[in-house]
């Protein structure tokens, strides 16, 4: 097995050197890597009905889709990530506990008493402290998992608290549980970089791992790939599955309520209702609307080449943005 030491926190590349492993590699691999301040979503979800959106935009935090089911899950450097690539037949099957097995001996080797816990969870006297997700390609299967080393737990409830209300969607949603981290189990309290040290260094000796590096190849086609599907609004949100959204807000020119429908995180439909007033039917500003992209760029830019006061009185772009999201 090969073992990859990823100390790269950009997470396009990171999950892009994941799926390149997966698609390219002939033997097994192991990575560790880390992710600044990230959202990674499960491929089966609703991007927007998973996150804080004002939150998340405000404080310039990530947000990208992973190729594997799941929830959504947030990163932050005191969170290291493990990934498993293994070949061959075997490997055609979804099988969370072999792969846990060699990061479940090295924390009771540490005196942390973790468990596997249901079917993908690993947890420390009843509280998650590892998430878990499987793909299979061919013969192949990745697996990885989230170890809650020493994450901000705080940010974590705060970008993940979307409101239920907004979206009505058949997407997977994700399920809460109450965490905590490992590095409060640990006696010598080590750093996260230490920790993530220590964890390969159990892999090179117990799992015959053999120390590797990507070749600048390997780095090129991993860089195209993160920057052709990774870094791509239409990846990360637009490929979510079709959705309902309603909200309704007050602002100084009345109430505002919006509905519409999605798919392909193209808008295929959107309504806009209220006490507010207004000169010109707001029937022509939804057709301008349709069609757009519900991102806020794309809505801002259509909303900034009309007179948004002939529509509707005293209220802003601004305004109207932050009602569809």
């Amino acid at each position: 097995m090969r073992y990859y030491l990823n100390t790269g926190t950009d997470p396009a590349f990171n999950l892009a050197a994941e799926e390149y492993l997966l698609k390219n590699t002939n033997e097994d691999c192991f990575m560790l890597w880390r992710n600044h301040n990230t959202i990674v979503v499960g491929r089966n979800q609703n991007t927007l009905s998973e996150i804080n959106h004002e939150f998340v935009h405000k404080h310039n935090i990530k947000v990208a889709r992973r190729i594997t089911g799941g929830g959504a899950v947030y990163h932050d450097l005191g969170n290291i990530n493990f990934t498993f690539i293994k070949v061959g037949e075997h490997a055609k099957k979804i099988d969370f506990s072999s792969y846990t097995r060699p990061i479940l001996e090295y924390l009771n080797q540490r005196s942390v008493p973790a468990r596997l816990d249901g079917r993908n969870d690993l947890s420390v006297d009843g509280l998650k402290i590892s998430g878990n997700a499987q793909h299979i390609h061919k013969n192949r299967v990745l697996h990885h998992g989230t170890l809650l080393f020493d994450v901000n737990l705080e940010m974590l409830a705060t970008v993940l608290l979307a409101d239920p209300e907004k979206y009505r969607d058949k997407a997977v949603q994700s399920i809460r549980s109450r965490v905590t981290n490992i590095r409060k189990y640990l006696v010598a309290h080590p750093t996260v970089e230490q920790f993530m040290d220590d964890l390969g260094q159990h892999m090179l000796n117990a799992h015959d791992a053999l120390l590797s590096q990507f070749s600048d190849d390997d780095l090129k086609q991993i860089n195209d790939l993160a920057q052709k599907r990774y870094r791509q609004w239409d990846w990360n949100f637009g490929d979510s599955p079709a959705y309902d959204f309603s909200r309704s807000i007050r602002t100084p020119g009345g109430t505002i309520d919006i509905r519409m429908k999605v798919k392909d995180g193209t808008i295929q439909g959107i309504r806009i209702f209220g006490d507010f007033f207004g000169i010109d039917p707001v029937s022509d500003m939804e057709k301008r609307l349709t069609g757009c992209r519900h991102a806020p760029h794309s809505i801002k830019k259509i909303l900034n080449a009309v007179d948004l006061e002939r529509y509707i009185k005293d209220v802003s772009v601004d305004h109207l943005v932050h009602c569809m999201f």
